[in-house]
């Protein structure tokens, strides 16, 4: 299992959130469809109704026929203390690491015996200092989402982190599900290392792989997506998913991406690797008719073609005026040997 948060590649999350719709079944199904996309960590929410939400709480989005309210539907996304270790336990045997945002005091209680990788603070409990000093006394790194803060109240919660001496990362979230491409704000991932000095991130609700790739070509250090099993699935993160198809995608992408940045070509070492290549699709010069001995040589008797064995076209105007010292059939290589008088050609 990986053991670093913080690895020396970008860290792909995929975010299950309540894509199981409160079926503990789905909720292990994501596991084993995460682990084969090829992603590092699988995180959800841990929502405890009564902990962190009033009955008259409004609907962001009224998405549920069978949830008079969103109070309702909270209760119904929970699950026991037993079945998060449970999915716990299973993202360990999938070498996956295990993580998921609190929602109240009791959840992060709740997810501190259960264990996790590192906390990922929600847009919406930035401000939560008691949560905070709960999350941080506990030693686990923190991965702090910007997507409702100003910069105010991230550079107070990244400070809060910082000052018990925690790894932290800041994630450019925005929170609009989903996000169009003109709200992304990729330019904000080198903003934010240069003011945090720390590892960056994208929190993605595009529902598209092209976030994620464009991000990964400015060094990203983690990327966390929604992800659904199709888009006809129920739920109000659809919109805002990646399927795990694509996800799978998304990953092979990025490791694409990563391993063309480490590295860089040296133009006239690859020339050299191609020396093969450039003999089997470069030209020499060639006979256009058959020459007898004695011709001296014009532009209407040569030509160019492949392979590029023999004297290289780019040396032709060199060979114009002299003298053949045999006799050449047409579409014959033309060598330096086969002229009478020969004056130095010109390395192009």
């Amino acid at each position: 299992m990986p053991s670093n948060i913080f690895a020396s590649h970008c860290l792909i999350i995929a975010e299950v959130a309540q894509a199981h719709d409160g079926s503990l079944g789905m909720a292990h199904a994501y596991i084993d469809a995460v682990a084969e996309a090829g992603a590092d960590a699988i995180k959800f929410q841990t929502h405890i109704a009564s902990a962190e939400s009033t009955p008259d709480e409004p609907w962001r989005v009224k998405f549920s026929p069978q949830d008079a309210t969103r109070y309702d539907y909270w209760q119904r996304m929970e699950f026991t203390e037993e079945q998060w270790h449970g999915l716990k336990h299973h993202a360990d045997e999938r070498d996956l690491l295990f993580l998921s945002s609190p929602f109240s005091s009791e959840a992060a209680e709740l997810l501190a015996r259960v264990g996790v990788a590192a906390w990922k603070v929600a847009s919406g409990e930035v401000s939560n200092i008691p949560m905070f000093d709960q999350m941080a006394a506990t030693g686990h790194p923190v991965l702090i989402s910007s997507g409702m803060s100003s910069l105010n109240e991230i550079d107070a919660a990244v400070a809060r982190v910082k000052s018990y001496n925690l790894p932290v990362a800041v994630f450019q979230c925005t929170s609009a599900y989903p996000c169009p491409p003109e709200k992304t704000g990729l330019n904000l991932l080198s903003f934010f290392r240069e003011r945090y000095d720390c590892p960056v991130g994208l929190s993605d609700h595009s529902g598209t792989i092209y976030p994620g790739l464009a991000a990964a070509t400015l060094g990203l250090d983690l990327l966390e997506v929604h992800v659904t099993f199709s888009r006809e699935m129920f739920g109000p993160d659809v919109p805002a998913s990646v399927t795990t198809t694509e996800l799978r995608q998304l990953v092979e992408g990025i490791r694409f991406i990563e391993k063309m940045m480490a590295n860089p070509v040296d133009k006239d070492a690859m020339a050299n690797e191609m020396a093969p290549l450039r003999d089997l699709f470069n030209k020499s010069v060639v006979a256009r008719q058959d020459l007898p001995a004695g011709t001296v040589l014009c532009q209407e008797h040569l030509t160019g073609k492949k392979p590029g064995t023999g004297i290289p076209i780019a040396q032709m105007p060199g060979l114009i005026g002299q003298r053949l010292r045999r006799s050449l059939m047409k579409d014959e290589m033309l060598r330096e040997t086969d002229l009478e008088v020969v004056k130095e050609l010109e390395v192009v």
